[in-house]
């Protein structure tokens, strides 16, 4: 009985760090941007937060995590605006759905996280273009170069093979 509380008790210290660690880098990353000269936003760190949550968590925290990572955002530095952060959640909120159904389905979890972060990115593509058209926001439609979102998708992918579990 000791072993299983110390158990739930290293899994939930484990979550509750994994949680304030993707809060915090929210927080931080627009101080960190202008700090580095680097626009860290470019390298999606919502997803990867996901990601690492997935890997390291609980299925239920990492839909926690989808849905308000982009929420949290904007409460704290009003960035990105509501809208786009509505959008920003159901992407991941896609992403990580798409990916239960897609393991089950491949049977491996490269191509189960590959194709789901590409399908819940071309949905959010397809959104935006039509909140552009319809002028619910503006801005350009792709701002993060293809090849650099093609590049952090591959070594997300990566990331989630050499450190996945399958939850039983």
């Amino acid at each position: 009985m000791n072993t299983l509380a110390l158990t739930l008790s290293k899994t939930k210290l484990r979550t509750i760090l994994i949680d304030l660690l993707a809060i915090l880098f929210i927080t931080l990353a627009p101080a960190l941007s202008h700090m580095l000269a680097l626009p860290i936003y470019m390298l999606e760190p919502m997803r990867i937060m996901l990601i690492i949550s997935i890997v390291h968590t609980s299925r239920k925290n990492s839909y926690i995590i989808a849905l308000l990572l982009p929420l949290f955002s904007f409460i704290i530095s009003a960035h990105p605006s509501i809208i786009k952060a509505v959008l920003i959640s159901s992407e991941l909120l896609l992403n990580l759905f798409l990916f239960s159904i897609l393991l089950n389905y491949f049977k491996n979890s490269f191509f189960a996280i590959l194709s789901s972060i590409v399908l819940s990115k071309i949905f959010y593509y397809a959104v935006k273009f039509g909140m552009i058209s319809f002028g619910l926001i503006e801005g350009e439609l792709i701002s993060t170069p293809i090849y650099l979102q093609l590049v952090v998708t591959i070594l997300l992918s990566v990331y989630l093979v050499l450190f996945y579990k399958k939850e039983k």
